[in-house]
């Protein structure tokens, strides 16, 4: 009898181990941070995504910083009715906020240090990347008040028009860069998740 029931317990045991395994189960590497990964600048974004000026209606002064969610478009409102519209990525279910904030900070070639919250979700991520062009964060970013939210660069082209992150709003680099030059800090951001009627 005990060795029926320690076969009994072995295979429970193994079929424990294979669910726990399976791709459902076993912690999956988010494919929205890829540290050390070199950005492929050759990447074509799709025409709706790409930087353009666009009619805008808004009562928001020029120079205010416009994200759409659900669009994936960044606004930098501009004279005459018009807006810079930028492609970005941005949070993925779970990870998608609003509000008025300013952006508090600035940086060129940003280092990362993931929050203690995204760590114990992704507990695979470096404790702490120096900047370049392996850096999530990419070429450039923008902070965003007292919170743990940027808009910043990318080292994954691919990812814009994606709701991929853990609540930041990514752009190429090429984009990136060219925002960070256009705003200082001070800056007024509204984040939406709809669009205004």
């Amino acid at each position: 009898m005990s060795k029926l029931r320690h076969l009994t317990w072995m295979m429970m045991a193994t079929i424990g181990l294979l669910l726990s395994a399976s791709p459902s189960h076993a912690q999956q590497q988010d494919p929205g941070d890829q540290p050390g990964l070199i950005a492929d600048d050759s990447i074509e974004l799709d025409p709706e995504f790409r930087k353009q000026v666009v009619y805008y209606r808004t009562t928001e002064a020029p120079g205010t910083i416009i994200i759409s969610t659900a669009e994936r478009h960044l606004y930098l409102v501009q004279p005459g009715g018009r807006a810079l519209r930028y492609g970005i990525g941005v949070g993925r279910d779970g990870f998608q906020w609003q509000g008025l904030l300013s952006i508090t900070k600035k940086a060129e070639w940003p280092d990362w240090t993931p929050p203690p919250e995204m760590i114990a979700r992704q507990p695979y991520l470096p404790r702490f990347m120096a900047g370049g062009p392996g850096n999530p964060l990419g070429a450039r970013a923008m902070y965003l008040g007292a919170t743990v939210y940027r808009i910043h660069g990318t080292n994954q082209p691919q990812t814009i028009g994606t709701a991929i992150s853990s609540g930041c709003f990514r752009l190429v680099n090429a984009d990136v860069s060219d925002l960070y030059g256009r705003v200082p800090v001070g800056t007024k951001v509204i984040v939406r998740q709809k669009p205004e009627l």
